[in-house]
């Protein structure tokens, strides 16, 4: 017997949702579900284009602004702050609103910082307005909070890792398409309003496009209880360290690129906007295959070699640095852009598995579990994607610091690679290290079962 198909009231309110039913899936919700991952994609895309406005920008701003490198560094660290802030009232949003309904609402949002930037975006503007204008841009960091949660309640576990790697690495993706479109605008010899001006409109078709396609889901709306579960759970702030190193190592790296092409080799803007777009572009399209490798391999698997690997390629990275070797140091930034994407794929795949192995643990079976971990996984991708992002906070800082101490990112490098070595170890004591050590017999099955359950996540 096909199941019913899911019923709905008025605004695309859906109140039966039941993605783990096999009969339900095929019948209707892989339908659905697909629908709304694609245009929570494109709201994203647009967020994460506007969240790093700023680090395109920069590259227009010549000597005519009166902004120095350390100027530039510390702004698009504000925009990085905020927009790893709003994450946290982002993720509340869904459950409060419903996903639809604030998907429209945050993407019109993002209509205040492109407007108010193709408005003071001249020479002569106060730095002071620049950096309140930065504030403002930080808003579409937020989206992909709101996003990632409203997709998480889509998808059936066995699919998360696929879908969730979509969502999120079609939202990256923002940030080397305007890259490129900023590389196209500077070769025609356009000024930064015609980038802002490229946006405003695709700012509306995103929020049109939700409002008309998209729809909530009633299981979620009002379980704002679930962040402050979700809060207290040790689990949550672990990932949240792992996730600092892959993702905020990615938006940071993003925002940064230019500029230490910039101050370190003495790029120009055009020649740097020809080679910043190449990083993020891997690392935004390799993110689903770090998802997908995670829902065969596991999470914790995947996750741990890929810091051995970002560990590695910063290492040389350093000594590139040192002999001022550009083709080496942008080749090698790739590769650490790609590391970082595929890290941001398997990190996020682990989240769902860890609070569907706590449900088990806790007795709890069948429907009763799954909805426990969707409940706690869902409202702490926020928490840990706001605590991530601030990691791109961190490494804006510490290219600001490094330059003005060292007059390269030299010292930066090697705080980073410090950091991935911190990582790995934390990767494997939590996820994948066997029970050691004199224990009793019965402790040590029931550890191993614990141990092994989330080794697959």
């Amino acid at each position: 017997m096909t199941p019913p198909a899911p019923t709905r009231r008025s605004g695309r309110w859906i109140e039966r949702w039941d993605p783990e039913d096999e009969g339900f899936w095929q019948a209707t919700g892989e339908r659905t579900a697909r629908r709304n991952l694609w245009f929570s994609v494109l709201s994203e895309h647009i967020g994460f284009s506007v969240w790093t406005l700023w680090s395109v920008l920069v590259l227009f701003m010549g000597p005519e602004y009166g902004l120095t490198p350390a100027d530039k560094f510390l702004l698009t660290s504000v925009v990085t702050l905020v927009g790893a802030v709003a994450r946290v009232p982002y993720t509340f949003a869904v459950a409060v609103f419903g996903g639809r309904n604030w998907t429209v609402v945050s993407a019109s949002l993002l209509l205040i910082p492109t407007v108010a930037a193709f408005t003071v975006m001249e020479p002569g503007t106060s730095y002071s307005t620049f950096l309140l204008v930065g504030l403002l841009a930080g808003i579409g960091g937020g989206n992909f909070a709101s996003s990632m949660t409203n997709i998480n309640a889509f998808f059936p576990l066995r699919k998360k890792g696929w879908a969730l790697g979509l969502n999120a690495g079609g939202g990256n993706i923002g940030v080397p398409v305007i890259q490129l479109i900023a590389l196209a605008v500077i070769g025609a010899g356009g000024g930064p309003r015609v980038l802002l001006g490229i946006y405003i409109p695709l700012i509306v078709v995103a929020a049109v496009m939700a409002a008309l396609f998209m729809d909530n889901l009633a299981s979620v709306k009002n379980d704002t209880g679930a962040a402050k579960d979700a809060a207290r759970d040790a689990h949550t702030w672990i990932m949240a360290f792992l996730y600092i190193g892959t993702f905020g190592s990615f938006i940071g790296y993003s925002f940064a690129f230019g500029q230490v092409l910039t101050n370190g080799f003495g790029r120009t803007p055009l020649q740097a906007a020809y080679l910043t777009f190449i990083g993020p572009l891997l690392g935004s399209l390799v993110r689903p295959l770090g998802g997908r490798l995670a829902d065969r391999y596991g999470g914790a698997r995947i996750t741990l070699w890929n810091y051995v690997g970002m560990a590695a390629a910063t290492a040389v990275l350093i000594v590139a640095g040192m002999q001022k070797s550009l083709a080496l140091f942008v080749s090698v930034f790739v590769v650490l852009f790609v590391l970082s994407g595929l890290g941001n794929g398997s990190t996020f795949k682990m989240i769902p598995g860890i609070f569907q192995a706590k449900a088990l643990a806790k007795g709890l079976e069948g429907e009763a579990a799954v909805a426990h971990g969707r409940r706690l996984s869902g409202a702490s991708m926020g928490l840990i994607g706001a605590v991530g992002a601030l990691g791109g906070v961190g490494i804006n800082l510490a290219f600001r610091q490094s330059f003005l101490s060292y007059g390269s990112g030299t010292g930066a490098f090697v705080a980073f690679l410090a950091y991935y070595g911190v990582c790995f170890a934390v990767t494997w004591a939590v996820y994948l290290r066997r029970p050691a050590g004199r224990v009793t017999e019965a402790a040590t099955a029931s550890q191993e079962k614990t141990q092994l359950s989330y080794a697959e996540v």
